[in-house]
């Protein structure tokens, strides 16, 4: 079983080959051109098309793992593999992700199938623990389009004092290396400020060309505001790394209010995720979580279109309460809630983009974290994407 990953020839490497053949004069300056490193093409994005959905069971067990917590998922075009990150904090079993297959056929998305569990490894080798040192909560995950490593991040816990981070790892799970992030976003237990325990780096993505990534905020920082509420919106801070970690530029992202009113006791609505799209603009996918009276919780999921352009950089700002500054725009692309023809909406907190389908279009793959709940699923949803 495969994935479907057809790769359309450039029109600019064609064209470069042609000229070659015929060194006129006419040609020269395109021949010029065409020595020079070609740059990201701008990606043409508008609209969602739903086009399958595939639910594993709840007690699928790969390599002797639960195969659950799903929280981020990155696809390699040139091998056809998708990585899945598992937000289990090593209580299950080691912290992981998964390799898997999806396969596409004409309509959509037919098949998932789980390959293998990779266990992460910390710096001396050992898999990283479950209590009494720096136990992770993994969130999301990308595969370095220069290197074939992968970069995931960890929310850190609040209440333990342990700092969110980003960290590189091998194929195999070994440890690369830690990629430095903001001091601002260092766990602070004395006082107030600084990031909100679960709410945290949730988003990461890689620019189009490789060179840098994005790493997201899934809320408010608290001295950036409070959280979001039923009738108000929040926060959060898009920060743009280089390679080696250092600051590029960050934004302002309006995270919306609570979906609606929680009738039981609790409610919430943050940034999810975060794949970039060209230089400029990116998805966000905002999930909000509203429970019932019952304890069963509604889930509420919209991907965004989000533009830089025009937006302040807050990277020198330690604090946005009483400040004035851009935030980004943002153009609601899909209203997973609202939108006829979908199956049963889970918790989403993963995206990637896929394989370019049999019609030539591209595609976007979502798929939701089960919590390990028996009342929750494990879903992949497949959208096609068209202008």
């Amino acid at each position: 079983m495969s994935a479907v990953a057809r790769l359309r020839s450039s029109g600019r490497a064609s064209a470069c080959s042609f000229l070659r053949t015929v060194p006129t004069f006419a040609a020269l300056s395109l021949l010029v051109a065409c020595a020079l490193p070609a740059r990201p093409q701008q990606q043409e994005f508008g609209s969602l098309r739903f086009i399958g959905s595939v639910v594993l069971p709840n007690d699928t067990i790969v390599d002797g793992t639960l195969v659950g917590g799903l929280s981020g998922i990155d696809y390699d075009p040139k091998t056809g593999l998708w990585y899945l990150l598992s937000d289990d904090k090593s209580e299950k079993s080691p912290a992981r992700f998964y390799v898997a297959r999806l396969a596409f056929n004409d309509t959509g998305l037919a098949s998932v199938d789980i390959r293998h569990a990779v266990t992460l490894l910390q710096g001396d080798g050992t898999p990283y623990p479950n209590s009494g040192g720096e136990v992770p909560d993994p969130e999301s995950i990308r595969r370095d389009p220069e290197t074939g490593n992968l970069w995931w991040t960890s929310e850190g816990d609040r209440k333990s004092g342990l700092s969110p981070f980003l960290r590189i790892a091998a194929p195999d799970g070994r440890f690369v290396a830690t990629v430095p992030t903001p001091a601002m976003f260092r766990v602070n237990k004395a006082q107030e400020i600084g990031p909100r325990n679960n709410n945290t780096f949730e988003g990461l993505s890689f620019a189009p060309d490789g060179g840098s990534v994005w790493l997201t905020m899934e809320s408010a920082l608290y001295q950036d505001g409070p959280i979001s509420t039923p009738s108000s919106g929040a926060v959060a801070r898009l920060t743009h790394l280089d390679r080696a970690g250092k600051v590029l530029a960050q934004f302002a992202y309006p995270v919306d209010p609570i979906q609606a009113v929680p009738t039981g006791k609790n409610g919430d609505n943050g940034l999810s995720e975060f794949l970039a799209i060209d230089d400029r603009r990116a998805l966000a996918l905002e999930r909000s979580g509203v429970e019932r009276a019952d304890g069963v919780w509604t889930l509420y999921i919209r991907i965004y279109e989000i533009d830089t352009s025009g937006a302040t950089d807050i990277a020198a700002m330690p604090s946005l309460v009483g400040t004035s500054y851009r935030p980004v725009s943002k153009r609601l692309v899909i209203n997973l809630h609202t939108t006829p023809g979908l199956p049963h909406i889970d918790n989403i907190e993963a995206m990637s983009w896929g394989p370019v389908l049999a019609n030539g279009k591209r595609s976007l793959v979502l798929v939701s974290d089960n919590n390990f709940n028996a009342t929750q699923v494990t879903e992949f949803l497949a959208f096609e994407v068209g202008p």
